[in-house]
């Protein structure tokens, strides 16, 4: 029930709903397990919140939670949007159309700065990996390094400072 609401829930991107339900609502992880678990989920192939699902389900309810999980996220959203083609299929040309579809894409935007803001907070030791944050946008966003590219460099980076920093206790 669980992540077909969540499914309900956004267009464009359900990671900020998600975390509110697993995290805020639910308290199924803690914020430090929803990094954790995201970041392995983006590691994978597919679809970040998808693999989240599978994970998320998988450790509730076992193999019939890993299947459940995910198709309770999409049924909902492709019934909305199978709807939705059909209406913009009609309608999408009308300037009203363009800018609801416009004033929808900033709100998708806001959400996503405040999800990774909340997930920013969650991280213990934020001095130590905060130059990560910058390092990957400066990657990926201004000088265009292939996202696989800066995500092993991440993984390597990260995974010696965290080394490093269990080594000196």
């Amino acid at each position: 029930m669980g992540f077909s609401a969540v499914g309900l829930s956004g267009f464009g991107g359900v990671l900020p709903f998600a975390r509110r339900m697993l995290v805020e609502e639910r308290h199924w992880m803690t914020g430090e397990e929803f990094n954790a678990q995201l970041g392995l989920c983006q590691f994978l192939p597919g679809p970040n919140v998808i693999n989240l699902a599978v994970v998320v389900g998988k450790r509730y309810q076992g193999l019939l939670g890993a299947i459940v999980a995910p198709l309770g996220l999409l049924a909902g959203p492709l019934a909305v949007v199978l709807l939705l083609a059909l209406i913009y299929d009609h309608y999408g040309s009308l300037p009203l159309a363009q800018g609801m579809l416009r004033g929808i894409a900033a709100v998708g935007c806001g959400l996503l700065f405040a999800t990774a803001w909340r997930m920013g907070m969650a991280i213990k030791d934020k001095p130590a990996f905060l130059p990560f944050t910058i390092l990957v946008v400066a990657a990926i966003a201004w000088l265009r390094w292939p996202m696989p590219v800066v995500m092993l460099g991440g993984l390597l980076l990260s995974g010696g400072v965290a080394y490093w920093k269990l080594g000196r206790k």
